[in-house]
This record gives structure tokens, C-alpha cells and sequence, in this order.
């Protein structure tokens, strides 16, 4: 075993760095994908017992027979608050209980009255309330269609491709892989036999799908016919490789459709091994070819299907049906929460390095930012910095007096994370260990040992963190008297958590190993979900329930964002490894998790200058930036690569510190809404298709779009400028250009092609200092851009940055507006109080015209004129010093 280890740890360190798919299945090589696969559409063998229905006002539950078998089957439907309608379908007596995916969902969705409009011996029609809505439920074959109007939404095995293999005594193998699968030298050994379920949907009017992370692919997803579905199934997949529907580290069964008219979306609440298949009437058309169907009077509606195939659980999927995006987003969210909102240091820089050698690497790193005179907010540890890879410890000789490490960070302001794996080292003389085995909660294996593989620390026992009681005692490991040597500064990373086991199928657990009564095939998924869990709730806990957490995980489920932040793992230093971290992190973002980043530079190999430079341009322009590195790799701090490219990198990392107060407030909105942070240019153009498909550009918010470079040698980029009726302002330049174009570009090292929405307020601070937190009090700069009717408008929030206060209305939001030649702040949220030493210093207007006069007036003061700049060249207008509160109320007019 020792030998296994070594081995793994030899590829791990040398240069044959790639992703060996051999370790990894295909849908071939997964028994339960390839026998559901296999199935034909337009034979389902499923019919509807329309006898057996029974409607009460919030349910309706109906039986369905296998006419092959005779097994039955039990549907409920819900109508859901919200515009949600949820099917279940279950066996009706099964041999034993299927799992079904608790603690996913904030609560028990509310349900709203249903009624019946027909019945007759073909089927019978709902109402579902909003807008005509009605669902049709047909009986032979069985199907389920949800219209609006004249227009159907989504069907529900139209295509035949239900199946639900029921649970059974152990018989003879009918076919191979159902009792028991072998992946190279594991065996799997299926005690409760074949019990995959599957259901098609179909999305008339739609050629656009989008979501289902994590994958390492383009934004829309692809059409599957010729290749393997796109695989759920979180896995450490070393070096991962691109533009392909391998499983990685996390997985959230939730789909969005799109087209100009609508969006909707799929939640398949399942924690199993799931794969989805992606197929459609317009895929491999040309542009030509849809033309030359338009012209000669085709009426073929765009249509994409979709299957999801799970290995065990039951069919439970939610039906949000929109009918905007951002309307989904709320469904989503009303279902499993909002993006947890962060404390402000963790929207700064993270310096991070797969390891820091000891105390003195660390003071010296620390150091390197202040004489380079680039901010940052955490410097991270990675695994060695225990002992013994025994996670809750400190290497005694590196790190033998962490506190005082973490008193010299906090004195400047600045914080540290440090790592804590799921594994846990089998060692009789480590107390983490002593206190699991004693109290049982290892997973065990399938004779009832405690489960044991192999990861960092060698031989290491996995805690069972679906158990409640096991999830409070990890919490309770966070405490400062337990976790010796840490502070309040300290924070946390969950690495591994897949879980990662080197010496397991496909790199991770197995699947017969047990949780309680269920298998770990039932809730693979979902373990790293839980994982964050407890890790976040222990560094609430250890605060008195006072401060808000950070923690980062590599493995996730829906869900997952309220715990914290993700990153897109194991990338290398490849030009394609920067601009796939866009789509990766927009497909998160439409799923919920906006707290999304990729390893600045790429954790394997070494970048260029020029790329890492463009890194970090691109990674100060995502929602979480971070530095990060392999143990083999060259040191790569942001000044070691000549005086001119830390320059270039300063400059990266001081933009994103400017604009803090905006990354601020959208996170907040995320929290308060669910909208994605980093978002597609579609969710703010529905109607325009081209916008469609862009993933090499994105919104922050509403009001800033990004184009990064991430082309080698680039000279210039071509950026998509949405909007008829809009303009954007280079905020660089403040050059203004009208919106639905291609505008090309030019572009040199320094350029970061970054435009401001006409019509938005985005507020600043311009006095970048060492960290976030020594910007508290610095005053805002507001940069009005105003759009072709000259009106703008925008927010401004501010709380104490690090406690839960906020839930208690101890915050300011305010409402600027530019209307009608005067621009206003006034309060968004009158039953909530802050006071906040920050004033405004300076107002910047793009797009104006020279005034003769401007004058202020606040609340309780007297009109006060002000002195001001116009650049007639580029229209813009400063005034300096205006001075007010940012919490009170002020008009500033233009005469």
C-alpha cells in the first residue's frame, strides 16, 4: 500500500503532468449509464393509473405501472410558491427506503392550491394558477406536459426514457453490473443490486442550456449524441483537461434553458452519480442551413432534450419556470438559499502557495507586499504546514509559535487561511483521530470497519459528515482552546473533500462503504457539501455566533453556497486554463455560487510573465482572487518577475481594491437575491442572441462588463457591447461607445478592457492602503456614467464588514440617482441605522455637458457652491471635494 502511495506521489512531483482518463469511467465502463443508455425513445412502458389519483388542494399524487414488470410507481406533484412546480416519483412499496437528499433544501417548500380542470380516460389537466398555466398529465404512455397558453414550457417523458429500476431480492445477474461492477482492480459489490432511475425532458423553443457544474467546457453546454453525457460526480481529477464533460470536483444537478422568450430550469435533487445527456434538432445546423429551413417555410421548432440518469435515490426535480432569468434565480434560491455573505476582507487578494516553508517564508512574503507596495488581505497555508499532516496542528519545528505569526499579520491588518482536510491520519497519538474512532463516526466499510484509504497523511480514516452529531463535534474543533495556536484571524480551507482517496475507484471512496444505514453511493456528492458545512458553522461558533466565516471548498452540491467560497481546483499554467476559468466561473454564478475563482497563474507548471500578468488582470476582475501554486513549481510572488511586470501586476491587484465598495455591495445583492455576481451578458439581454453563447467576456453586476486578455501576444481583443439603446464608458479612457457592436480593441500589456454602463453610479475608493481593512473609513469617489436620456443610478452599502450586524439593520444602503440635472442620495433602507465615517471626495460624470453653476444642498445645511473640472475632450465632469457624509442625505444640482 505504502508503494501505491509513493508512486501517486512520484506522478504528482515530476513533469508528467495530465489527467490519465484511464482512472476515471466513461458511461461505457459505468454499468448503470450504459444500461440506461441503451434504452430506445418511444418505448416507454410506463402508463398512468388515472383511477388511482387523488387531489387535495396542495398535492397530487397519481400511481404508475411498469407494464413490462407490473412494478408500480408512486408521482406527487406540488405546485410550488413562486412559480415551481416539483415532481416526485418513488416505488410505491419498495424493500427498503430510498434515499432521499436531506438538508439540500433551507426548508420545506411551500406549496400553493392546485385544482383540477378535466379529466377523461386519456389524461387529466391542473391548474397551476400563474398565467394559464395548467399541467397535463397524459396516461398511456404516460407523460407530463406543463403549458402557458398556447405554448409548452417543458415535457416530461415525451421521449419514453422514464426508467426506475425498482429494488429486488439478489437473483442471478441478467445482465453484467448489476449486482456487482469492476473498474480496474476495485469491486464493487451492489447489495442492493440495480436501482438507476432516469427521466427526459423536453424544452421546446430552445437551443440554449447552460449550468450543470463543474466542468471544464465552454458556457452553452454541448450536444452529447456522439460522446459521453456530461458526468456528475465529484472527483479529484489531477490536472484536468479542457472542453470535455468529465466529472471535477463538484456537482450541482441544476440546468438553465434559455431562449429570447423565456428561461427555465431543471433541479434534479439527487446525490448519486448522475449523467445528463444533451440532444437537439438544431444542433450541426449552419447559419446557412437555418436560413435555407427559414426561406423554404420550415416550421421545425428549435427543441432541446435533455435526459438525467442517476444510479440510485428517487426522481424528486423542481420545475422553475421563470419566466426570466432572473426570475429563476429567486426560484433557486427560495429552494436552497443565497450566496453566504462574505466578511469584505475576503472579496480582497489571497496569496496562497502549496507551501509556505515556516514563520519566516511567511513574515518575509508578507513583507515582499508592503515593499512592493501591493495590497493583499490573507496569505495562506497549504498542508505542510501541520504536523504531520495531522489537520488542527502546527509543524513544531516551521511553524512552532503560530500565534505570534498571526499577531504580526493582524497588527498590519491582514489574515490568515490555513488548510483542514476531511482526511484523518490513523494515529494512535493524534487526538482527532483518538476522538472520531472513539465516538464511531468513521464511515465504515461494507463489513462494518471503519473505512480506511489513502491520502496526504497516509493511511487516514474519512469522518461521516452526513451525521448531524459528527458535524457539531468537527464545529466544535474550531473552538480557540481546542484548535490551539489560532486566532480570530485564521480562517479555513476544505481541500479533498470529494472525497479524495488515492487509492480508491476513480480516486475516491467507495461506493459500498456506509453512512449509517446508506451506502455511499447514495449521497457521493454531497459530502463535501457537508464538509463546508460544519467547517463554516465552527468558525461561527467559535465567535459567539458574532463573525461571519470564509471558508473555501473544492468539492460542492447545490446548496453549497451558503457556506462559502469555490474555486475551479487543480488548472495548469496554460493560456486555455485562463480563459476556461470564465466559463467555469459563469456557469457557478447561474447555479447560485457567485464566491467563484480559479488559482491565478495555475497551480501546475509555470506561467510566463505575460500570462501570469494577464492572470492576474483576469483573476482582479472575478469574484474570488487568489494566487496559487504547486510545491514543484518555481516561487512566483507578484514581484519576482522584473520591476515592469510588478508594476503590471500592481496595478491589476490596486483596480480590484478600488473597487471594493461595488464587489461589496454585489455580493450583498447576491445574498439578498440569489443573481450571480459575475453573470453572462444574456441575463441582462435576453432578447439578444448574440449574446447568446459569449463566454470570453462578462458582467459584474449590471454595470461593468469585462473583456479580458487571454489570447498570447495579443494586440487586441474584439468585445461584444450590448444594448440598442445603450452606451458603455471605457473606464480607463472614459471613452464612450454605443452599445450593440463589436468593438475592436487594441490592446498592450497594461490593458484591461473594463466598460461602465451608461446609465449606472459605481462608487470607489481610490486610496488603495495594504489591505482592505485599512481602507475602512476612506472616502468614496462616485463615477456617474450617464446614459442618452441622462439620467444614471446606483447604490451604496456599508456595514461593519465582518459581523452578522447586518441582519439586524445595522447597515447603510442608499439610492444614487442622477435625474433631471441633479444628482440625490437618499436612504434605500430608513429602518436601518450605521454610522460611517467615509465622505465623498470626488464625483466624477461621464457623458456630461459643461454646467454654469453646481451647487449642494444637504439635509440640515445650507446650498453650497462648487468648484468643478470639464474636460470638454472626453465630456467629463469632476467635482472635487464635495464633502458629505456617505450616509446622509445630499442633492448636488447642475445649472
Amino acid at each position: 500500500m505504502t508503494a501505491v502511495l509513493v508512486l501517486w506521489l512520484v506522478a504528482c512531483l515530476t513533469g508528467t503532468w495530465a489527467v490519465d482518463r484511464g482512472n476515471f469511467k466513461t458511461c461505457d465502463q459505468s454499468s448503470f449509464c450504459k444500461r440506461q443508455r441503451a434504452l430506445k425513445p418511444g418505448e416507454s412502458p410506463y402508463r398512468a393509473l388515472l383511477e388511482t389519483m387523488e387531489l387535495t388542494n396542495t398535492r397530487l399524487t397519481l400511481q404508475l405501472i411498469n407494464d413490462n414488470n407490473k412494478v408500480r410507481l408512486l408521482l406527487e406533484l406540488y405546485r410550488l410558491q413562486g412559480n415551481i412546480t416539483r415532481v416526485k416519483i418513488n416505488e410505491l412499496k419498495p424493500l427498503k427506503p430510498r434515499y432521499e437528499v436531506p438538508d439540500v433544501l433551507v426548508r420545506e417548500p411551500p406549496t400553493e392550491p392546485l385544482s383540477l380542470l378535466s379529466q377523461d380516460e386519456n389524461g387529466v389537466v391542473l391548474s397551476l394558477g400563474a398565467e394559464a398555466q395548467r399541467v397535463i398529465v397524459s396516461a398511456r404512455p404516460f407523460r407530463l406536459d406543463i403549458v402557458e397558453g398556447r405554448d409548452v414550457l417543458m415535457s416530461l417523458n415525451s421521449r419514453g426514457l422514464l426508467a426506475f429500476e425498482h429494488l429486488r431480492m439478489h437473483e442471478d445477474e441478467k445482465e453484467d453490473g448489476m449486482w456487482e461492477e469492476t473498474f480496474k482492480s476495485h469491486t464493487d459489490s451492489k447489495p442492493n443490486g440495480p436501482s438507476a432511475i432516469s427521466l427526459d425532458f423536453s424544452l421546446p423553443g430552445v437551443e440554449h442550456v447552460y449550468g450543470i457544474p463543474e466542468h471544464a467546457d465552454t458556457l452553452r453546454l454541448k450536444t452529447t449524441d456522439n460522446g459521453d453525457p456530461y458526468r456528475l460526480y465529484n472527483l479529484d481529477v489531477f490536472q484536468y483537461e479542457l472542453y470535455n464533460p468529465m466529472a471535477l470536483y463538484g456537482a450541482v444537478p441544476v440546468m438553465l434553458a434559455h431562449s429570447a422568450q423565456r428561461t427555465t430550469g431543471i433541479f434534479w435533487l439527487n446525490a448519486a452519480e448522475t449523467w445528463v445527456d444533451i440532444s437537439s434538432n438544431t444542433a450541426g445546423k449552419t447559419v446557412f442551413g437555418k436560413m435555407l429551413d427559414y426561406v423554404q417555410g420550415s416550421s421545425e421548432t428549435p427543441q432541446t432534450d435533455v435526459r438525467w440518469i442517476s444510479e440510485s435515490g428517487i426522481i424528486d426535480v423542481f420545475l422553475m419556470l421563470g419566466p426570466t432569468a432572473k426570475d429563476v434565480f429567486a426560484q433557486y434560491a427560495s429552494l436552497t438559499g443565497t450566496q453566504s455573505f462574505p466578511p469584505l476582507t475576503a472579496v480582497g487578494y489571497h496569496q496562497c502557495r502549496w507551501n509556505y516553508n515556516d514563520q519566516e517564508d511567511v513574515k518575509a512574503v508578507d513583507a515582499g507586499f508592503d515593499e512592493h507596495d501591493i495590497p493583499y488581505d490573507f496569505i495562506w497555508l497549504d498542508i505542510e504546514h501541520t504536523d504531520g499532516k495531522r489537520y488542527f496542528t502546527w509543524d513544531p519545528h516551521k511553524f512552532a509559535s503560530p500565534k505570534e505569526m498571526l499577531q504580526g499579520i493582524m497588527d498590519k491588518k491582514r489574515k490568515m487561511v490555513a488548510i483542514v482536510d476531511p482526511h484523518i491520519k490513523v494515529d494512535n497519538n493524534y487526538k482527532i483521530h483518538n476522538e472520531i474512532r472513539s465516538r464511531g463516526y468513521y464511515i465504515k466499510n461494507k463489513d462494518g470497519g471503519d473505512y480506511e484509504g489513502w491520502c496526504w497523511p497516509g493511511s487516514a480514516g474519512y469522518p461521516d459528515f452526513t451525521r448531524e452529531d459528527m458535524r457539531a463535534w468537527w464545529a466544535s474543533m474550531f473552538a480557540y482552546d481546542q484548535y490551539e495556536g489560532t486566532m480570530e484571524n485564521l480562517y479555513t480551507w476544505n481541500d479533498m473533500n470529494e472525497p479524495s482517496v488515492f487509492n480508491g475507484p476513480e480516486v475516491t471512496m467507495h461506493k459500498d462503504a456506509m453512512h449509517g444505514a446508506w451506502e455511499h453511493r447514495d449521497l457521493h456528492n454531497i459530502y463535501g457539501f457537508y464538509v463546508q458545512m460544519a467547517t463554516a458553522e465552527g468558525l461561527v461558533q467559535r465567535s459567539g455566533g458574532v463573525e461571519r466565516p470564509f471558508v473555501l471548498t473544492r468539492a460542492f452540491f447545490a446548496g453549497s453556497q451558503r457556506y462559502g467560497a469555490v474555486w475551479t481546483g487543480d488548472n495548469a499554467a496554460e493560456w486555455d486554463h485562463l480563459k476556461i476559468s470564465i466559463p467555469m466561473c459563469l456557469s457557478l454564478g447561474l447555479v447560485g455560487i457567485s464566491f467563484c475563482g480559479a488559482d491565478v497563474g495555475g497551480f501546475f507548471k509555470s506561467p510566463s510573465a505575460e500570462l501570469l500578468v494577464r492572470w492576474y488582470q483576469t483573476g482582479a476582475y472575478q469574484p474570488f482572487f487568489r494566487a496559487h501554486a504547486h510545491l514543484d513549481t518555481p516561487r512566483r510572488e507578484p514581484w519576482l518577475f522584473g520591476p515592469e511586470n510588478t508594476a503590471l501586476i500592481r496595478e491589476a491587484v490596486r483596480q480590484r481594491y478600488t473597487l471594493l465598495p461595488y464587489w461589496y455591495q454585489q455580493f450583498y445583492h447576491a445574498h439578498r437575491t440569489g443573481e450571480p455576481i459575475m453573470r453572462p451578458l444574456w441575463v441582462e439581454y435576453p432578447q439578444d442572441p448574440a449574446t447568446f453563447a459569449l463566454d470570453d467576456e462578462f458582467l459584474i453586476g449590471r454595470d461593468l462588463l469585462v473583456h479580458p486578455v487571454t489570447e498570447e501576444g495579443s494586440r487586441g481583443v474584439t468585445a461584444y457591447l450590448p444594448g440598442k439603446d445603450e452606451v458603455w464608458f471605457d473606464v480607463h479612457t472614459f471613452q464612450k461607445h454605443n452599445g450593440a457592436q463589436n468593438l475592436y480593441i487594441p490592446v498592450t500589456m497594461s490593458s484591461i478592457p473594463v466598460f461602465q454602463r451608461g446609465g449606472s453610479i459605481i462608487p470607489r475608493k481610490l486610496r488603495v492602503r495594504r489591505s482592505s481593512s485599512c481602507m475602512e473609513h476612506d472616502p468614496y469617489t462616485l463615477f456617474v456614467a450617464l446614459n442618452p436620456q441622462r439620467t444614471a443610478e446606483g447604490e451604496l452599502y456599508e456595514d461593519d464588514g465582518h459581523t452578522f450586524n447586518y441582519e439586524k439593520k445595522e447597515f447603510l444602503h442608499r439610492r444614487l440617482s442622477f435625474v433631471n440635472n441633479a444628482l440625490s442620495s437618499v436612504n434605500l433602507a430608513p429602518d436601518a441605522t450605521f454610522t460611517t465615517q467615509s465622505w465623498i471626495e470626488r464625483i466624477v460624470l461621464l457623458g456630461a455637458r459643461k454646467p454654469s453653476r453646481v451647487s449642494m444642498k444637504t439635509a440640515d445645511g445650507p446650498e453650497n457652491q462648487l468648484e468643478f473640472d470639464y474636460d470638454s475632450s472626453t465630456s467629463v465632469l469632476t467635482l472635487r471635494k464635495p464633502g458629505m457624509n456617505a450616509g446622509a442625505d445630499w442633492t448636488v444640482n447642475f445649472e
